[in-house]
C-alpha cells in the first residue's frame, strides 16, 4: 500500500489550490473520494492509484510521463483513458467521445471511471440540497445537459454490470441519478 500513500501526496500536490466548482472546498476531496470508491471494491492497487490520479493529466500541469515514471505504465495508461482527449473541444463532443469509449473500456478503466461518475453525482446531490436550483449555474451546462450525461452513464454501466465486481456502485449511481433528477432518472 506505499505507492497508493505516495499517489495520495503526489495529487495532494498537483491539486494543492484548486477547489471544486462554485465552492471553497478543496478539490483533492474528489481525487480521494474516488480512491476510497475503489479500494472499498477491493481492486488492483494500480486501479486504486490510477483513481486517486485520474483527473491529474486532464486539470493539472502533470503530464502523463510523470504519472508514468512515477507509477508506470498501466497506471498511466488508466490516467490516460480515463482523460479527455481534447479540451478543446465542446462539452457534447467530449461527453459523446466519453460515452462512446465506455461502451468498450477495458474493466480497469471502467472501475474508475464509475467510481469518479459516482462521487461527482454524490456532490451534486449534496450541492442541490444546499444550495438549491441555483446549484447548477456552477456548470458549464444546464441541468437538461448533465440529466442526458448521466442518464446515458446509467445506461452504459448497467449493460457492463456483470462485468464489475462491485455492481452494488452501479445500483447507488442509478439511486443518486434519480434522486437528482427524479424517478424518470
Amino acid at each position: 500500500m506505499e505507492r497508493v500513500f505516495e499517489a495520495i501526496e503526489f495529487a495532494v500536490r498537483a491539486h494543492r489550490g484548486q477547489f471544486r466548482k462554485g465552492t471553497k472546498i478543496p478539490y483533492i476531496v474528489h481525487p480521494i473520494g474516488v480512491m476510497q470508491i475503489l479500494a472499498e471494491c477491493n481492486v488492483p492497487e494500480n486501479v486504486i492509484i490510477a483513481g486517486v490520479l485520474h483527473d491529474t493529466v486532464e486539470d493539472t500541469p502533470i503530464t502523463l510521463d510523470e504519472i508514468k515514471k512515477a507509477f508506470g505504465e498501466e497506471v498511466a495508461r488508466i490516467v490516460e483513458s480515463v482523460s479527455e482527449p481534447d479540451k478543446s473541444q465542446s462539452w457534447e463532443v467530449r461527453k459523446t467521445h466519453t460515452l462512446q469509449y465506455l461502451e468498450r473500456a477495458p474493466l480497469d478503466v471502467l472501475l474508475v471511471a464509475l467510481a469518479d461518475k459516482l462521487d461527482n453525482a454524490r456532490s451534486i446531490l449534496r450541492g442541490e440540497r444546499t444550495t438549491g436550483k441555483s446549484f447548477w449555474e456552477r456548470f458549464n451546462r444546464p441541468r437538461s445537459a448533465q440529466k442526458w450525461y448521466y442518464k446515458s452513464l446509467i445506461h452504459i454501466f448497467s449493460l457492463r454490470k456483470e462485468e464489475i465486481p462491485c455492481p452494488h456502485l452501479v445500483n447507488e449511481l442509478v439511486e443518486v441519478v434519480k434522486k437528482i433528477f427524479g424517478e424518470d432518472g
